[in-house]
């Protein structure tokens, strides 16, 4: 499993029942997770420290429950990276920080390629781009981005990230669109990409009501997205959390609609995160990568 050691303002404090503890900064979180199977707290007084908890619902959804007075949007640092948070549906922040060793690899392999051809322009392409931490790290390694997603609010609060880490006048295009629209007409246009970089949900929609199945779609995206890679791309990174598709489908999947490029090396692991204080790991999906040099 690859997991991250240095998000200095992130902790993974406790994980029973079904639920974890964590702090984002200064504020102290209780989010459900069923793969939580154990019941008994490591460390059970720290519990008492959470600002919100949020309830899952019988009927599906939930809602947060406040214990203590916390601001409705707080900010956390990562290195030099700042993003802005708030207590979300669906029990999320607007932050996966399970993704920051994924940040940590494409920042390094952007570099990489820099330190090799200082003149060279490396655009990065990020599908289902969300609140940007991915747009974010590509953006403060020296490449340029575009961050396309369905959804103008999460849109709107990666642009607010981007300021907010000091990179508005680095090169970024934002874009609210289907993603499988927005690949097809960039194709059109010949438009390339030296690294593609996607977070597809299981199910979603596009901004027009088009509808998005993993299983049913995510091949034909891949083998889009194959048109508009560069002659020598540099990785291509896909982030699934759905237990229907293995990552050695993925490696399949990725194989077969990418054939016609040279990547030196593929991979699929477990990213997770660590408790803190004893080191037991938590599964929060598979990244499968597909690198080149």
């Amino acid at each position: 499993m690859r997991y991250n050691e240095d998000f200095k303002d992130y902790e993974l404090i406790d994980m029973a029942n079904s639920e974890k503890l964590e702090r984002w900064g200064d504020v102290y979180l209780i989010r459900p997770d069923p793969q939580i199977v154990w019941t008994e707290k490591s460390y059970p007084k720290l519990w008492n420290n959470a600002h919100a908890r949020y309830i899952r619902s019988n009927t599906g959804g939930g809602m947060w429950q406040k214990l203590k007075p916390m601001k409705d949007v707080w900010s956390i640092k990562y290195k030099d990276l700042k993003f802005n948070l708030k207590l979300m549906g669906f029990k999320h922040t607007g932050l996966f920080p399970e993704q920051s060793v994924n940040w940590e690899y494409m920042i390094n392999k952007i570099k990489m390629r820099k330190s090799q051809d200082k003149n060279s322009e490396i655009k990065v392409l990020n599908l289902f781009a969300y609140t940007g931490g991915a747009t974010v790290a590509c953006l403060s390694a020296g490449a340029s981005v575009c961050h396309v997603d369905s959804s103008q609010g999460m849109v709107n609060w990666a642009k607010e990230n981007v300021i907010s880490s000091g990179l508005k006048d680095k090169p970024v295009r934002f874009i609210v669109d289907d993603v499988i629209k927005f690949v097809e007409r960039e194709i059109r246009r010949g438009n390339f990409y030296d690294a593609i970089i996607m977070d597809p949900p299981s199910y979603g929609r596009g901004k027009n009501g088009e509808v998005w199945n993993i299983e049913n779609d995510l091949y034909n995206l891949i083998s889009l997205c194959s048109k508009i890679l560069s002659q020598k791309p540099l990785f291509f990174i896909v982030n699934t959390y759905t237990g229907g598709l293995s990552g050695t489908i993925i490696q399949n999947v990725l194989r077969l609609g990418l054939n016609k490029h040279n990547f030196d090396s593929i991979s699929s692991d477990e990213i997770g995160l660590k408790m803190s204080k004893n080191g037991i790991m938590l599964p929060c999906g598979i990244t499968t990568i597909y690198e080149g040099n």
